[in-house]
């Protein structure tokens, strides 16, 4: 390695499930790390500390899978999911690039599901034919 940079890019590509960083200033290489399993900091941090006592568990991503997978935690077994409001106006300023959107991915009830808004919407405005 010819300098941190290049090894902190070397980590983020192969995305270890553990990463000691034992180097002289650790804590200003973690703002450029994120595919890790577990990252442990200085010479004191071993990883089996990590894995038996000082860390949140010992079920971290390998092979690889650091780089989109988190390590197990309450998010793991929860669920989240999300909720979408849309007014008639929200639709008028929306719907149509949804429309083309649905229809250059090929799903056309997409498209026409939200045509037959757009449709019942300008339809209910005062003076539609």
């Amino acid at each position: 390695m010819r300098d941190l940079r290049q090894a902190t890019a070397l980590a983020q590509e192969y995305a270890p499930e553990h990463l000691s960083l034992v180097v002289e200033e650790p804590e200003a290489l973690l703002p450029s790390l994120r595919s890790c399993g577990a990252i442990f900091v200085g010479a004191a941090a071993a990883a089996a500390l990590g894995d038996y006592v000082a860390g949140p568990n010992h079920v971290l991503p390998t092979a690889g899978e650091a780089r989109v997978r988190s390590g197990l935690s309450v998010d793991s077994v929860s669920r989240s999911f999300s909720i979408q409001r849309i007014d008639e106006a929200t639709l008028q300023a929306l719907g149509p690039a949804a429309v083309t959107l649905a229809r250059a991915e090929g799903l056309e009830g997409h498209a026409r599901s939200v045509e037959l808004r757009l449709k019942a919407t300008r339809d209910r405005q005062p003076g539609a034919p």
